[in-house]
This record gives structure tokens, C-alpha cells and sequence, in this order.
């Protein structure tokens, strides 16, 4: 079942307002001490508002009950979600559960138009965010009065033409493009460069935003998102390939090639950076090279085993994770050995 905003649909692999609290990133175990929970079981589906709950029979008392023993999670004020399912989701996928939610309780009980927005947005189209907001960003078009909205959600008075807004997942939200410049506009140069790698990848349209930026001249923002976009590209596949590249490029070494393709007996295999003149290369190794996809053990062996044929090749393999990406100094030593050796 895919991992939608709309937790309704199914479970996917795995903000705060007056009142709501923010539930914790670990997962919901049921209370010790408990007797059986309820008689009335939890409806069908995954998300509910607390009027939609009552409607199935659930008394206030048996809601309760339900929250204590873990079968219900609370994650915003009148909206709830399966334990079960809460359970199974990424960070990500929570941080769209909760997108969910809130458009759940808000988009029902009103016709202000709204649209997600921004890092909200971002999420919503599954873009690589690097260090951004949690809030919830929408768009009204009308200027919302002081503390109209949740302290969590950040309403962004503007209008839309027919082409800047979907659906996704029946969540209404800003076309990719238009999420890209609206979240660029408002990042740090490297925050832009994660985003704009990834978007270009699933279909950004780099003309368009080349575009928007000398429209935009003088805008707060765009001289960040011009640099940035000057040096995004498609090739990157994670945010931490972006940082590594844009730290390479800062220390001042030759430019790589990315995703470079060795043969070996075995197949074929990719670097992330090579430099094929010097037979030297770069992997990154994030945390979800490991864990996301097979057994941590089945991983390492065969990163080891691929390893060995390409040193057997002549290749020199520099290996860096997430730390040493903010340590220049540390970086730049490691680079002038692997590429002076």
C-alpha cells in the first residue's frame, strides 16, 4: 500500500496549536496495567475526527480508552489515527500523516480556499527537505486576521492561477514548480540546493525557475535560490550526495563525475563520485543505504564484496557519512590523499 498523506488509503512504510500536542517520533505502546480496552471496536480506516468517531458508536469514555491502551493516537486536537498504522510510518510518512490530519479538521470545517503550501507542499510531492520547518504552510487567498490559525501553521495570504494548484492525494496543494520557487524564496543557499537537486530529478522545470529569477530580482530570497539553481542538477540522489557535492565543490577539488558506471565480473557498478582519470572515488554512505531496503547484515556484506572488486581494478574508495560533511578541514585532508595519491 503506497505511503499517501491521506492515511486513510492504507499504511506506507514509515504541528503544534492551541492545544494540540505534537505525539512522540516513538512508537505507541499500549499501558501497562490495562484491562481489555473496549468493547467497541475501532472503526475501518486510519484517520477520523472526533465527531466522526462518535458517530460510529464511540462514547467519549471509550475514545479514551482507546488513546490509553494505544489502538488510537491523538495527533492533532479532534483528529485521530490508528495506533497500528502510526506505528509503521517513516518520519516522513508522519510528517504527512499530520498534514493529513490537519486538513482533515481545517479543510472540512471551512471554505477559505486553502492550499498546502511551502515545506508543506514539499512533503506532500515527497521532496528532499534538508533541515526545514515542521510548520504547516498554506495559502489563503485573503490575509488572515492575528492568531486566526493554529501557532503551528503559517498562513501565506496570495492567490493562484489554475495551474499552481492540485491534488495529491485529495490534499490540496501547489503544483511541483510553484512549490519549488515558494520553498526556495524562503531556504538557505544548501536548504535550496537538497530541494532543487531532488526536484529536478522527478520532473522540475529548470527553465521555468531560471525564469521566475530574473522576474524576482530584488526579492528576498532569490539571490540564494539563483545560486543554488545555478548549481543544482539531476544526478544527486539523496540529500546527503547534494551536501557532499556542494563541499567537494566549496573545498576547490576538480569537478566529479556522479553516479560513475565501473564493470566488473559481477556487473555493473556505480560511485557516487568518481574521478575516472585518477581511478579515485567518494561513496557516501547514508543511514539508508543500510537499512532501508534489505537486511543490514546482506548489505555490508555485499558492499564489502563490490568493494574488494573494484580495488582489485585499481580504484581508491574514500568513504564519507554525515559528520564529515561539517567538518571541512577534516574533509579537505581526506580529499587531497584520495586525489594526490
Amino acid at each position: 500500500m503506497p505511503d499517501v498523506a491521506d492515511p486513510s488509503r492504507g499504511a506506507p512504510p514509515r504541528d503544534r496549536s492551541r492545544g494540540d500536542a505534537r505525539p512522540s517520533a516513538s512508537p505507541v505502546r499500549p499501558a501497562s496495567g490495562l484491562k481489555r480496552a473496549t468493547a467497541i471496536p475501532v472503526p475501518a480506516g486510519n484517520l477520523w475526527r472526533t465527531e466522526e468517531l462518535r458517530a460510529q458508536g464511540l462514547s467519549k469514555r471509550h475514545i479514551n480508552e482507546h488513546l490509553r491502551s494505544g489502538s488510537l493516537v491523538r495527533v492533532r486536537t479532534g483528529v485521530m489515527v490508528r495506533g497500528a498504522f502510526w506505528n509503521e510510518l517513516s518520519d516522513d510518512g508522519r510528517e504527512r500523516a499530520r498534514l493529513a490530519a490537519y486538513g482533515r479538521r481545517t479543510i472540512v470545517a471551512s471554505a477559505d480556499g486553502l492550499t498546502f503550501s511551502h515545506t508543506s507542499a514539499a512533503r506532500l510531492h515527497r521532496l528532499s527537505l534538508w533541515d526545514a520547518d515542521r510548520l504547516i504552510h498554506v495559502i489563503i487567498p485573503y490575509h488572515a486576521a492575528k492568531g486566526s490559525h493554529a501557532t503551528d501553521v503559517r498562513a501565506h495570504a496570495g492567490s493562484l492561477l489554475p495551474g499552481d494548484r492540485m491534488e495529491i492525494d485529495g490534499l490540496p496543494v501547489t503544483s511541483l514548480d510553484r512549490t519549488i520557487l515558494d520553498c526556495a524564496l524562503m531556504m538557505s543557499y544548501r536548504q535550496g540546493l537538497v530541494l532543487l537537486d531532488h526536484a529536478l530529478r522527478v520532473g522540475g522545470n529548470r527553465q521555468w525557475l531560471e525564469l521566475e529569477c530574473v522576474r524576482l530580482v530584488g526579492v528576498r530570497g532569490v539571490t540564494a535560490f539563483r545560486r543554488a539553481l545555478a548549481f543544482a542538477g539531476p544526478l544527486s540522489e539523496s540529500a546527503g550526495e547534494t551536501l557532499a557535492r556542494d563541499a567537494i565543490a566549496k573545498l576547490g577539488f576538480p569537478e566529479p563525475v556522479l553516479q560513475f558506471q565501473v564493470k566488473t565480473h559481477r556487473g555493473a557498478n556505480r560511485f557516487d563520485f568518481a574521478w575516472p582519470d585518477r581511478r579515485a572515488a567518494v561513496e557516501f554512505d547514508g543511514k539508508s543505504k543500510y537499512f532501508d531496503y534489505k537486511p543490514t547484515a546482506e548489505v555490508i556484506f555485499e558492499e564489502r564484496r563490490r568493494e574488494k572488486l573494484l580495488t582489485e581494478q585499481g580504484w581508491r574508495i574514500l568513504r564519507i557519512e554525515w559528520k564529515d560533511l561539517f567538518d571541512e578541514r577534516g574533509l579537505k585532508v581526506r580529499l587531497l590523499r584520495l586525489l594526490g595519491g
